[in-house]
């Protein structure tokens, strides 16, 4: 999700433009379960949803929608909380749109604690309530640090970080941004130029583990099945190789075309597919995209359309979702 810290300022929704062609044509009730800066709804809007639920759990997401939400009047309806509950919130959807990165409006915040580029309070949350990643990083065992670095942010280094962390905490609590960011920057190799900075996977993984990504996004997969009509379309936009994982063997399995078992991912039982999948193949940016927006150069969308089978339930495992014990 790429959004403008400054309510008036320009945004660019990633993929709007295939996601729009790919469930053409728009119509009837669609939810936005990441509204952000809004621009996802703005577009389903002008390309003809009759309404949108605007599902966020930031409230800072609906302040700064207040100077334009109202020209829409009734077609938009406000619903903070999590998409994972999508389907308390609405039923016999005809779409569901999921943009899975975080926002920029929470990364140009310093006092949100996103960014390793800012200093600010270790924060993360993007509730704004609950345990932060202070929390965490502070009180956290060893091992679960450790596990929460390699499974959620894939980081090679994440025994060398997590000692780190708990012999600096044992002087003084790590509480922003930029400590925790020079940590672990003491901890790997120097990047080269063009490589991403050496605290990206960390800070993601806390990211992830803070706001408990993971599992929302599987339990909103299980809440869109649920939401969704026959004939209902699921656009999930993701940014980086886990969430993609995740969301594609969700709708491989739920197509009835799991393949062969292994350990990974058992063969599943069904007696009718949820959704059948628009291709196999996930749409990533195109040159245009990519001139207009280069965040979006991680992007991969996939597409699905609800069947008429029942909703039914499936194991987190199998569609290769990290776990990590302990938190």
């Amino acid at each position: 999700m790429v959004a403008a810290s400054n309510p008036s300022a320009p945004h660019t929704p990633v993929l709007l433009r295939p996601i729009l062609s790919a469930v053409a044509p728009v119509e009837g009730v669609w939810l936005d379960g990441t509204f952000g800066a809004g621009g996802y709804t703005r577009g389903f809007l002008e390309a003809g949803a009759a309404r949108v639920i605007a599902v966020d759990r930031d409230p800072l997401a609906f302040e700064m929608s207040a100077e334009w939400a109202g020209d829409y009047g009734d077609r938009i309806t406000i619903q903070q909380g999590v998409f994972s509950r999508m389907d308390e919130y609405a039923q016999d959807l005809d779409g569901v749109v999921l943009d899975l990165g975080v926002s920029s409006m929470q990364l140009d915040q310093a006092e949100r604690g996103f960014s390793f580029m800012k200093d600010g309070p270790l924060d993360m949350r993007m509730s704004q309530d609950g345990p932060s990643a202070a929390d965490l990083v502070n009180e956290a065992e060893e091992e679960i640090i450790a596990n929460i670095l390699f499974q959620y942010g894939e980081e090679r280094a994440s025994r060398r970080i997590a000692k780190a962390i708990v012999r600096a905490r044992e002087d003084a609590p790590i509480t922003t941004t930029l400590e925790l960011a020079k940590l672990v920057e003491g901890c790997l190799p120097r990047s080269k130029p063009g490589q991403s900075h050496p605290a990206t996977r960390s800070f993601q993984a806390l990211r992830i583990a803070v706001n408990n990504e993971y599992g929302e996004l599987f339990q909103g997969l299980m809440a869109a099945e649920r939401a969704l009509k026959p004939g209902g379309k699921l656009a999930v936009v993701t940014f980086h190789s886990v969430e993609d994982r995740m969301v594609k063997r969700f709708l491989t399995a739920r197509a009835g075309a799991g393949g062969n078992a292994n350990r990974f991912a058992p063969a599943l039982e069904q007696e009718a597919p949820q959704f059948t999948l628009k291709s196999r193949k996930a749409i990533g940016p195109d040159a245009q995209e990519l001139d207009e927006n280069p965040r979006s150069r991680s992007a991969k969308l996939r597409v699905a359309t609800r069947t008429d089978a029942p909703s039914g339930e499936i194991d987190a495992k199998s569609i290769g979702m990290p776990m990590v014990r302990g938190i």
